[in-house]
């Protein structure tokens, strides 16, 4: 399912400008998000961090224009993986963004699968590095190449997703989420300098959750040692939630078994049903 331009609408395809610079030079940023019973999880938060995004592109976001296009796409399946994109518009040919742009606004919806919330994943650690210097590393912006070819290298290995560090050799997150690790008892993360997105579900552990159930919390660069060293590892984001690492290469973790985040696990599931105004059998596979 499809929105755009104020409406819904079935099929795969819309009508596209081709001096689109989203569709040419990658210009845009997107958000993905979670619905549940035609709400939408951290709504806010999702809304706030694209808004900001396409601000420090240099273009506007009509804030209530995403969330009339998150909630109708909400409302299309009782659990649906939203995905809303922000172009910066067409412009001329070259570089130089238009002086007056007008950013084209479209989204769509797939039915999300409850099988992946807190489901185990194996990471990879990939030869490309994060660029923690551009400023769009802590953008969700178009471009994700770097994301394509690094999962494509990590499932031909027989691994679920890549792990990437920084050009300075830490660690910066996982192709499609945040990293945490515990580390003495303490949750830890990259802070967004290390070349890291501001996830959604990080924010919310860091903020709230983690706090709420008396866990520590550090952001602090990590090492790929520090990583060897962890008690256990997962992987943020809004369609999986929480992923309990079970590898991370060679080395094995029991982060499914360990109890902080059996206890983070359990309260994010909560969190996330109290903002969808379900209970927590809507979140079953």
């Amino acid at each position: 399912m499809l929105w755009s331009d104020g409406r819904l609408v079935e099929g795969g395809t819309l009508p596209f400008a081709m001096a689109d610079r989203g569709l040419l030079l990658g210009d845009g940023v997107f958000d993905t998000a979670l619905g549940v019973q035609g709400r939408v999880a951290f709504e806010g938060a999702h809304v706030d961090r694209l808004t900001a995004a396409a601000a420090a592109l240099g273009f506007s976001a009509e804030r209530e224009r995403i969330v009339e296009a998150m909630r109708a796409l909400a409302g299309t399946a009782p659990l649906a993986a939203i995905r809303t994109t922000l172009t910066r518009g067409p412009g001329p040919r070259g570089l130089a963004p238009p002086p007056e742009p007008a950013p084209f606004l479209f989204g769509s919806a797939a039915p999300a699968r409850a099988v992946l919330f807190f489901a185990p994943l194996r990471l990879a650690l990939t030869s490309m590095a994060r660029n923690d210097t551009s400023p769009t590393a802590r953008l969700k912006t178009l471009g994700y190449l770097d994301a394509v070819l690094a999962a494509r290298d990590a499932q031909a290995q027989g691994f679920d997703e890549a792990l990437f560090l920084n050009t300075r050799g830490r660690v910066a997150c996982a192709g499609t989420g945040n990293l945490f690790a515990i580390l003495e008892g303490t949750l830890v993360t990259p802070p967004l300098e290390e070349g890291v997105l501001p996830g959604i579900v990080r924010g919310e552990l860091l903020a709230r959750i983690a706090p709420s159930l008396g866990i520590a919390v550090e952001e602090r660069p990590l090492l790929p040692s520090d990583l060897e060293a962890a008690e256990a590892l997962f992987v943020t984001n809004s369609l999986r939630l929480l992923a309990p690492v079970a590898a991370l290469g060679a080395r094995a973790y029991d982060t499914a078994g360990h109890s902080a985040v059996q206890r983070l696990c359990a309260a994010l599931r909560a969190a996330v049903a109290a903002e969808c105004a379900v209970g927590l059998d809507a979140l079953d596979p």
